[in-house]
């Protein structure tokens, strides 16, 4: 139980700790390249999440729905129903999986390949712009600090007791 001469759970010897709004920005980044990217990729008929979709499948030989909803970071249903419109329009193919029965093996078709390069294209020029006034060593340290980011926020739970004001 606290008391009142107890600290605030977001105080730390005295120290109120404030974000820095490195969170607000990346949101807004977030927003933004999302946008972008759906301007970019409209008129090819894909949307983000499809884009998303088609170049997981293409990085590995055959992908399930569930690890493709996964790394899309949309729900299993969500994903379900993306993979029916893209095999409906002829760029993905479904196949069981021979060893597990219950298991739908994805991978990109020959009309996929083509529309993902198109796709590719559209995006690295997106890439370009937003990082053309980086250096190549700015843009390879930018991209590892990304990496860095996004595995801390992977391995740490981020609380308030787990952060020492030695970190500040």
């Amino acid at each position: 139980m606290r008391t009142m001469s107890d600290p605030q759970p977001s105080e730390k010897n005295n120290v109120l700790l404030l974000p820095t709004g490195v969170c607000y920005l990346i949101g807004r980044l977030d927003h933004a390249l999302s946008r972008r990217m759906l301007e970019a990729l409209s008129p090819l008929g894909l949307t983000v999440s499809q884009y998303t979709a088609l170049s997981f499948m293409e990085s590995q030989a055959q992908i399930s729905n569930a690890q493709l909803a996964e790394r899309t970071l949309i729900s299993p249903q969500s994903a379900n129903e993306m993979v029916k419109q893209m095999a409906d329009k002829g760029w993905v193919q479904r196949e069981p999986d021979p060893f597990h029965g219950r298991v739908v093996r994805l991978s990109v078709t020959a009309t996929g390949k083509r529309l993902l390069q198109q796709a590719h294209a559209l995006v690295a020029t997106l890439e370009a712009g937003m990082l053309g006034d980086f250096t190549q060593p700015q843009r390879n340290a930018f991209q590892r600090t990304l990496r860095q980011v996004l595995h801390q926020l992977s391995t740490t739970k981020g609380t308030p007791d787990s952060v020492s004001a030695a970190d500040h």
